[in-house]
């Protein structure tokens, strides 16, 4: 695999603090991991880190932030919008080049292994990594939450962690580690305040309520406004368009219209869809920066440690 390539997006459960962030990307830096991305949002109370490089420098990376980050976030005061279970809260590894799901698969699995064996913080394992039915999907080994699982696992052993545990850490939780296929996290603000608005397009819109396959979706507040925030796990098969086209026409039913879209992180080159709306309502759009293919060329300096 000498020439090998893949990506990992950690999310931090931390948006408010940008020195915090910074330092966890800081402690990210090891030679020969390309820096891609990195952003924070506050009212989500989240940011989410996009590296890539060889396998091997990629997990050490991963495994680092994790680390930092359960140095400096407590969950025991940490509140935002967002679902979560860990201070470094997700953690997929995806491939890009010579490198099969399989094999990030057990990617995943070293990494797990490094961070309960160096921080102590238990993992789960979830999408192409998870070992039982139940965990393949995120939203579901995040039942409950941080607050609702910490109590859970003490009382039901099929709550536990894939790896150590039983219980998770007092104030980083445990991370979910995977594996998975390039992602597309797109948020679509709406003309109106009113949550419940959101609310009630993602439950019609994301698979598991029998809407879009290959979609999840949450409304939530974000910036005084109503929001969808959406994952879309396979673009080639829903396009980002017709998840937009799915948001539009049910806003339309609720009186509303979305007015602004966000991307998270990067798309690959292969989902943009040129002068369609959705692309117009991007915020500060830049291929150069939102690209995957052309940050790979081109990436990010690292944040120095101080």
């Amino acid at each position: 695999m000498s020439d090998a390539l893949i990506e990992c997006v950690p999310n931090f459960s931390e948006g408010q603090r940008p020195e915090v962030v910074r330092a966890i990307v800081a402690a990210m830096r090891v030679e020969g991991v390309r820096l891609l991305d990195w952003s924070l949002d506050r009212d989500h109370n989240r940011s989410v880190v996009t590296i890539a490089g060889p396998p091997a420098v990629v997990v050490e990376s991963a495994v680092r932030g994790a680390g930092r980050a359960a140095e400096l976030i407590d969950l025991t005061t940490q509140h935002g919008v967002h679902p979560r279970i860990g201070a470094a809260d997700v953690i997929p590894f995806v491939p890009v080049r010579g490198v099969s799901l399989e094999q990030c698969v057990m990617l995943a699995r070293q990494a797990a292994t490094e961070i309960w064996k160096r921080y102590q913080v238990p993992v789960y394992f979830y999408e192409a990594a998870a070992t039982r039915p139940d965990r393949v999907l995120l939203e579901d080994v995040r039942r409950g939450q941080f607050e609702g699982l910490r109590e859970e696992v003490r009382r039901d052993a099929a709550r536990q962690p894939d790896v150590g545990g039983p219980g998770l850490h007092p104030t980083a939780g445990a991370s979910v580690v995977g594996a998975r296929k390039l992602l597309i996290a797109f948020n679509l603000y709406l003309d109106t305040a009113n949550v419940a608005v959101a609310r009630a397009i993602a439950r019609e819109i994301r698979s598991s309520g029998g809407g879009l396959p290959w979609v999840k979706a949450i409304g939530v507040t974000a910036q005084e406004q109503a929001q969808v925030s959406m994952n879309l796990t396979d673009f080639t098969r829903t396009p980002v368009g017709q998840a937009f086209a799915a948001v539009k026409e049910k806003a339309l039913q609720h009186g509303a219209k979305p007015v602004r879209a966000e991307l998270i992180g990067l798309m690959p080159e292969a989902a943009l869809e040129r002068n369609s709306e959705w692309m117009r309502l991007l915020d500060g759009f830049e291929e150069g920066q939102k690209v995957l293919e052309r940050r790979l060329e081109s990436p990010l300096a690292w944040p120095d440690n101080r």
